[in-house]
């Protein structure tokens, strides 16, 4: 089944380089493309790898190199993908508005798994975990005190990797398994820099999203877990994101789930991406109060400076995925302290004309109405995205090749004999 997938026949060889039959033959008899003998008869095959390299090659060398260098810049697609499409309503999970699924509160391991099947079960999965999988004393002794979340995470991802020596396996009937354990663990991980006291109860609650609230002690009850579990829904994926394409670089080499999850979460640590919520955070604790907002935002502007947690390049009339969460905030405790100061801001960059909230301040509106510990964005960010991050995985590892683009060089002709 590898052979022919990996070989494609004359026609279609022709047609993902797009050319006629007499050019792909003059590749071959130039020595540009190689052919093999069919499985039957006469008729010869192509490998797809030479294909893909001389396309590559040939792309290269034309006009389309400037166009494939903006792509990796917001810019137009650079892969095919059958798992999230974006539109100005948001995300679309295998056909299926993420907002959708969020206000119908479908339960978050069941749009996990729509994700990562292309179907959506109509029970909600249980998702049981034996532990959480390594020693809490050896990675506790690991981490100093105040150590951001994502770095708890960080360290229990290649911890579990160690202890699972089957991982290499990348066939799905393999790799959903370790997903659905991996995810209920990193959820209660979220409790190990802060209080791993609560891992093992964290482990214990039926869903993600409870597992989430006891680990983060999350005040509210049942309407906390409620307001985490849409919340986890509207992170699942955002399509190609900086760590979406990170844990397909990983996988596209063969790599392993837990090496493609600790790649992804490399990247999410970046200010500009996962970690870009503790920049709201710092601000709403400079601004302190809601009435200074105002003021601060127009210090900020004098200088020039640009206001975290607004505006996105995909979604210039505003980020739909904001507006629930900010909802489901004001809802759960609208006399929270710190929830009146990113409503103040918001409210401030409203009336400036300037760019509406994104989902990193509307994260850092929801922890202050559950009163989560700092950091926790980020953390909760990662479990939400994680979902996401499998379904990419998969996909690559089905796709089957390397990712490896090609840089155009810009530098200068260099020292003769160096």
């Amino acid at each position: 089944m590898r052979q022919v997938k990996d070989q494609l026949e004359a026609r279609e060889a022709a047609a993902l380089l797009g050319v006629k039959l007499p050019t792909l033959y003059a590749y071959v008899s130039r020595g540009l493309l190689r052919s093999v003998p069919g499985e039957r008869g006469p008729a010869r095959r192509y490998p797809r790898a030479d294909l893909e390299r001389l396309r590559a090659q040939r792309d290269a060398g034309s006009g389309r190199a400037a166009a494939a260098a903006g792509a990796l810049r917001w810019g137009e697609p650079v892969l095919d993908s059958s798992i999230t499409r974006l539109a100005t309503g948001g995300p679309a999970y295998r056909g299926q508005p993420a907002l959708s699924l969020a206000q119908r509160d479908a339960p978050f391991e069941a749009v996990a798994e729509l994700l990562w099947s292309g179907s959506l079960p109509k029970r909600t999965p249980a998702w049981c975990v034996g532990g959480l999988g390594v020693s809490l004393t050896r990675l506790r002794s690991l981490l100093p005190g105040r150590s951001p979340l994502l770095t708890g995470l960080s360290l229990l991802v290649p911890a579990l990797a160690a202890n699972d020596p089957g991982r290499f396996d990348t066939a799905p009937a393999a790799v959903l398994p370790r997903a659905r354990t991996l995810l209920k663990r990193l959820a209660a991980g979220l409790a190990l820099v802060r209080d791993p006291r609560r891992i093992e109860r964290a482990l214990a609650a039926r869903s993600i999203a409870h597992t989430v609230s006891i680990a983060l002690n999350a005040q509210g009850g049942r309407r906390a877990v409620r307001a985490l579990n849409r919340t986890l829904i509207l992170l699942a994926d955002h399509e190609l994101n900086a760590s979406a394409f990170a844990a397909r670089v990983a996988a596209s080499t063969g790599a392993d789930i837990y090496a493609c999850e600790a790649a992804a979460l490399a990247t999410l640590t970046g200010p500009r991406h996962g970690a870009a919520s503790e920049r709201v955070e710092a601000l709403v604790t400079e601004i302190g109060q809601p009435e200074r907002a105002e003021r601060m935002l127009q210090e900020r502007m004098r200088r020039g400076e640009r206001i975290p947690g607004f505006g996105h390049p995909l979604y210039p009339g505003g980020d739909p995925r904001a507006l629930p969460i900010i909802e489901a905030a004001r809802q759960l405790d609208p006399g929270a302290p710190g929830l009146h100061t990113v409503l103040a801001l918001i409210d401030a960059m409203r009336e400036a004309g300037r760019p509406a909230p994104n989902i990193d301040a509307a994260l850092v509106a929801l922890a202050a109405a559950l009163k989560l510990p700092a950091g926790s964005c980020a953390g909760l960010f990662a479990v939400g995205r994680t979902a996401g991050w499998v379904a990419h995985v998969l996909e690559q590892y089905e796709a089957d090749y390397v990712m490896r683009p090609r840089a155009r060089y810009a530098g200068g002709p260099g020292v003769a004999g160096a």
